[in-house]
């Protein structure tokens, strides 16, 4: 099949026909030595003008706009209340601030990820960043909820492009061997936006306001575009195959029917007419996607990837892994205000530990990603992750502070851990042609589990809470997590299924 890798043996890949010798391979024994060493480095590139570049510059920048990017989510969620007074709207009013770009991107990955494999990651790579750059400034001069919850999903539309180009940029600087380890610094950038903001939008918003935040990352996001402009090799691009219009239009409907649908069930009811009607668009996208991608010629995502274990299985597990881990962040704040009567500012300072770990556990994972397997690897991530809900789980009644940041930290390393290697395992499962829409199905079916996860246990938490006091209302979160932990540890049996 054209959308699998080729079975070869290390030996046999290399091995040649000796004169006069017939029938026999001879091993090359100095071609090994040097495979192996280029197979442990990292591929040189040459940009648009003909300069070769580092890959480590090349992914040192593409971390640079990626940090930029996700930076201000997590500013925005600790923001609403000044934004609403500022704008005179009311804080229900931007529900959608976080939950719309947060659908955008799930959408509109694939196209991003299969439009850079067709004409080049570097191209959409800088489209994404500087699209952001703009809905950036158009969000800090936004004149209403209305303005501003449309600058931020356009906003969040365009720059996904930077997500799956990103990831196939990096994963094309190196080979499969290297990969864990470029990759590790990348969920180091991806965690450690969301933290950045987490810990500085609070006192920077009340310093500054809102809009300063958005002044001051405008021109990095401008910086970072040009950057990109200047730096990025070109990658290869596919003349001959056109893209899947048909089927990025019925997935669309059934991954806007399900995240909709999950977003809402919890604010208007699951009986709700619009709830179930959004339900209700999942399966009949998913069949017409199915039947679309069986026909046509050239898929938006190969359906015979999903028939091989090496790429089935890392991406159900970032669908558990990021299940727990953002079903617990969502919970984490909400314990700690209800049980613990923090303030806003403690609470933000107690979560620092999970993405900082977060962020550290990713390259350390990537660095010794020769010295341990990856299903080692995975499988003690995961491990970590369901030990974090369970100690929630039983401290949720007298959720001391050292209790809390050990299970935060087990959360953060936990993902910090995994993450990398999934990320890996799933690059080398397909030809470099195919990185963008690969790297692109990941983050959506990991997108699907945050969504899923978030609005799950709080819903949990929500009901079992309802008309409960004291002791009863803290085993709501009890109960949550423990529902998490039950849910997460399928992917640690999925991790046991990992093959190197």
């Amino acid at each position: 099949m054209s959308d699998e890798r080729p079975d070869e043996e290390p030996i046999t890949a290399v091995a040649i026909d000796a004169p006069g010798v017939d029938e026999e391979a001879v091993v090359p024994w100095s071609m090994l030595v040097e495979r192996d060493r280029v197979g442990h480095d990292a591929r040189s590139a040459v940009d648009r003008r003909g300069r070769e570049r580092s890959p480590w510059l090349v992914t040192w920048v593409v971390l640079f706009g990626t940090f930029w990017v996700a930076s201000t989510i997590t500013i925005l969620a600790v923001s609403r209340p000044a934004i609403a007074d500022d704008l005179g709207t009311s804080i229900e009013s931007l529900v959608w601030l976080i939950s719309g770009p947060t659908i955008a991107v799930a959408l509109t990955g694939t196209t991003a990820g299969k439009l850079g494999d067709l004409h080049g990651h570097r191209l959409v790579y800088v489209v994404g960043l500087a699209g952001a750059t703009v809905f950036v400034v158009l969000t800090a001069v936004a004149w209403s909820g209305a303005s501003l919850v449309a600058f931020r999903v356009l906003g969040a539309t365009i720059g996904a492009a930077t997500g799956p180009s990103s990831l196939a940029l990096i994963n094309r600087m190196f080979g499969p061997n290297e990969r864990s380890r470029a990759l590790g610094f990348w969920s180091l950038v991806v965690a450690a936006g969301p933290a950045v903001g987490l810990v500085i939008g609070g006192p920077l918003v009340e310093a500054f306001g809102w809009r300063a935040i958005f002044w001051a990352q405008a021109p990095l996001l401008a910086a970072a575009t040009l950057w990109s402009w200047w730096v990025l090799p070109e990658t290869p691009r596919r003349t001959h195959v056109h893209f899947d219009v048909q089927g990025q239009a019925t997935l669309a409907v059934a991954l806007a029917g399900l995240l909709i649908g999950i977003d809402r069930a919890v604010a208007w009811g699951p009986a709700n007419p619009w709830v179930l009607a959004s339900f209700a668009l999942v399966p009949v996208g998913l069949a017409a996607f199915v039947r679309v991608e069986r026909r046509t010629p050239h898929p938006l995502i190969p359906l015979g990837w999903f028939r091989h274990r090496n790429f089935t299985v890392p991406v159900a597990i970032g669908f558990f892994v990021q299940f727990g881990y953002m079903g617990g962040f969502i919970l984490a704040p909400k314990l700690l205000d209800e049980v613990r009567d923090l303030s806003a500012d403690a609470i933000a300072l107690l979560m620092v530990p999970r993405p900082l770990t977060f962020a550290i556990a990713g390259p350390i994972a990537g660095w010794y990603a020769s010295r341990v397997t990856a299903r080692t690897t995975v499988f003690a991530g995961t491990v970590a992750l369901c030990a974090s809900m369970v100690v929630f789980a039983f401290v949720a009644s007298d959720p001391g502070t050292a209790a809390i940041v050990l299970a935060l930290t087990l959360s953060g390393v936990g993902i910090g851990a995994a993450q990398p290697r999934l990320a890996a395992c799933v690059a080398n499962a397909v030809h470099d042609e195919d990185l963008g829409i690969a790297g692109a199905t990941q983050q959506l079916v990991a997108q699907v589990g945050t969504t899923v996860g978030m609005n799950l246990l709080e819903a949990v938490q929500v009901t079992a809470a309802a008309g409960a006091v004291g002791a009863a209302g803290a085993a709501s979160y009890s109960l949550a997590y423990g529902v998490g932990a039950a849910v997460s540890a399928v992917g640690v049996v999925l991790a046991l299924m990992l093959r190197e």
